[in-house]
């Protein structure tokens, strides 16, 4: 991702400063967790370079802006609206997850505790709508609406997703739908809200919420790979996170229905109650590649990411624009972090 988001410094640059204006409005303690949620100052106050994370969700929004019109500045406010839902449920999930770690530090939970940190993510969760209402006409007014149902579309996949730990099988079918509404339709969201605040149609906007979602769900595919492959070292998160909490993420889910001799001892581990040990876990990775799970998400994104790249070509869209969004796109599905 690196190379590809050096590209958009103007962009990134107005994204973090309208994210900085945004949190100031926040009383001081809330202000201060977010900032360093953010990765803007340390436990302490003090300012700190730590990484605020890849802000791919923004940047497709802008993307999506010149795809359209050419100007993406004035689709900024949709952007930051979007990484502030993108945020509220970050802090949110690694409270359920129990998660100790994000982009290599300590989480909010973890540093301020648990109720502190539930009320800084509600408070993004307002400032996101606040900044959409000030923009003022029929974008605000589309745009919160369009807000609003992925806001609930997230709650849906969350609730999902947590209620997936307490069975002991899950069809592939219900984790895609559950990953659809929990990653992909935001990522849609983001998009969308691109295309509309840049002045787009009916059908653009459509087209480009439709591309966002197809990769939101090839992304999603890609991070539950690296919830079980991913270098800690380079994702930020302990090594096999997702196995020790027993999350039903595509690869697994897939690996359980594959049908393969390997399934029953798999299905075993993960039907447990007890902690795994660090043997447990490298079997358990083991197996889910031998099952195919490792292969079937990374063909799956693969195939999902060729298709939104696709389903752009019946749109009048500008060329150059285009371009950036699908490469943007398919480094997304490449990354390892």
């Amino acid at each position: 991702m690196t190379v590809l988001t050096d590209r958009y410094a103007c962009e990134r640059e107005a994204i973090d400063a309208g994210l900085r204006a945004a949190a100031a409005r926040l009383p001081a303690p809330a202000a201060r967790i977010a900032a360093y949620h953010f990765g803007w100052t340390d436990a302490a106050g003090a300012p700190t370079d730590a990484s605020s994370g890849k802000a791919l969700r923004p940047l497709l929004t802008l993307l999506a802006a010149k795809t359209v019109d050419g100007d993406w500045r004035r689709a900024v406010p949709a952007a930051v609206a979007v990484e502030m839902i993108h945020n509220f449920s970050l802090i949110h999930d690694d409270i359920i997850d129990r998660d100790g770690l994000r982009r290599h530090r300590p989480t909010a939970w973890k540093v301020y505790g648990v109720n502190d940190a539930i009320l800084v993510g509600d408070a993004l969760h307002a400032l996101a709508f606040e900044i959409i209402a000030e923009a003022g006409g029929e974008c605000a007014r589309s745009g919160a609406g369009l807000l609003a149902q992925t806001v609930r579309a997230l709650i849906e996949g969350q609730l999902a997703d947590t209620r997936f730990e307490e069975r002991e099988s899950v069809p592939l079918d219900e984790c895609v739908a559950m990953s659809e509404a929990k990653t992909a339709s935001l990522m849609g969201c983001a998009t969308a809200l691109g295309a509309l605040f840049g002045g787009g149609t009916p059908a653009q906007v459509e087209a480009l919420r439709d591309f966002g979602c197809r990769l939101g769900l090839a992304f999603q595919h890609v991070d539950d790979l690296l919830g079980i492959w991913g270098d800690p070292a380079v994702t930020g998160k302990a090594v096999f996170s997702d196995l020790r909490n027993r999350k039903k993420s595509l690869p697994v889910t897939a690996a359980l229905g594959s049908g393969h001799r390997d399934v029953a001892e798999l299905a075993r581990l993960y039907g447990g109650t007890g902690l795994l040990t660090e043997s447990e876990l490298t079997r358990a990775a083991e197996l889910v590649e031998s099952c195919g799970g490792r292969r079937a998400s990374r063909r799956a994104a693969e195939t999902l990411t060729a298709a939104a790249a696709g389903g752009l070509a019946s749109q009048p869209l500008r060329t150059d624009a285009v371009e950036e969004l699908t490469s943007l796109a398919a480094s997304t599905v490449g990354r390892t972090n």
